[in-house]
């Protein structure tokens, strides 16, 4: 009776980790890989598969708890959100469209946006095909919008997260200490996320793009030094943070508000599945080469191949990428 006890006692505590590390870091950590070979060291069950699925589902769970709020919020605010003005437009409801612009920008705001709105609708209501992505000057902007995508994966951040225990441990931390790493590393993300949101419309998308792919390139760097002379401890755990602030605050939420806003009307849809279907490939490809790249290059060699690819991300956002800061949809759509 003692022995079971004491196994339901350390059920119980497995579980409600587990559960919190869901709560605490959500779908793409527990999901993607980064919780599964922390749980297994951690517990030390990496030869029992009842129990590794026992803490993955109660991470999943946890999760789901943890969306809950967020979610039930987003439903009852939903009910009042007005509708686009574009789409009420589009469908013959100009009182409609110009009353919600009014609301954003005043009577001479909602008039001027309503002419080009529906300067824009023939386009929009005309079938989309998929040659429409071939014509004019629609390839350069889908080449913009992969790029940029795959970018955002492609820069290396997220190994930190799926990979946290293999970044950690290479950098001479035990198992305990990861897990408070772990913690660190995600609320510095949720903070930095909240910042970043409130940067946007203030420093520009290209801006923060482009800080943000500087800054990730000198961090690696110096990451990558730590590793190459045996630098561990405190040092290295804050160029990690400082890196997933850099990353959470400008290429997270900024790439998604730039995908949104560059493309044209009439195929922003199918534009928008080609640069979403590129960014969750180069998701995939990232997540399956790390352990490649760190058996064969090193930790410091893949994350000076990673700052590489940051600073080609910085040229050509620098040279391809226009600003849209402060423009209307229409705006950006006619300065390309």
């Amino acid at each position: 009776m003692m022995n079971k006890k004491v196994n339901n006692t350390y059920l119980l505590l497995i579980t409600l980790v587990s559960a919190m590390g869901g709560l605490l870091f959500g779908y793409d950590w527990v999901v993607i890989g980064g919780a599964k070979p922390f749980y297994e060291a951690y517990f030390g069950v990496a030869g029992i598969p009842a129990m590794q699925g026992w803490l993955m589902g109660s991470a999943i769970l946890g999760c789901l708890v943890g969306v809950t709020v967020p979610a039930s919020l987003f439903l009852v605010t939903s009910f009042f959100i007005p509708e686009s003005p574009r789409w009420l437009a589009i469908h013959n409801r100009y009182d409609e469209a110009e009353r919600v612009l009014s609301n954003i920008g005043g009577k001479e705001h909602a008039k001027r946006e309503l002419i080009e709105i529906k300067s824009l609708i023939e386009s929009v209501n005309s079938k989309a095909n998929y040659r429409l992505l071939l014509k004019g000057t629609t390839p350069k902007i889908i080449l913009i919008g992969v790029v940029i995508a795959v970018f955002q994966q492609w820069c290396g951040i997220n190994v930190i997260f799926n990979y946290a225990q293999e970044v950690f441990a290479a950098a001479g931390y035990g198992i305990s200490d990861t897990l408070f790493n772990i913690v660190i590393t995600g609320i510095t993300s949720v903070f930095a996320a909240i910042l970043g949101m409130y940067l946007v419309d203030r420093l520009g998308r290209r801006s923060m793009l482009l800080f943000g792919a500087a800054g990730l390139s000198v961090i690696y760097l110096l990451i990558g030094l730590c590793y190459w002379f045996h630098f561990t401890g405190i040092f290295m755990l804050i160029l990690v943070v400082v890196a997933i602030a850099c990353y959470a605050t400008t290429l997270a939420p900024v790439v998604w508000v730039v995908l949104s806003e560059i493309f044209p009307a009439r195929i922003r849809g199918m534009a928008m599945a080609v640069a979403t279907f590129s960014l969750w490939t180069a998701c995939f490809v990232l997540t399956y080469t790390f352990p490649l790249l760190n058996k064969g290059l090193g930790s410091y060699g893949t994350f000076w191949l990673y700052g590489i690819i940051c600073v080609l991300g910085f040229i050509f956002i620098k040279t391809m990428l226009p600003e849209t800061k402060g423009k209307s949809l229409e705006e950006i759509e006619k300065s390309f």
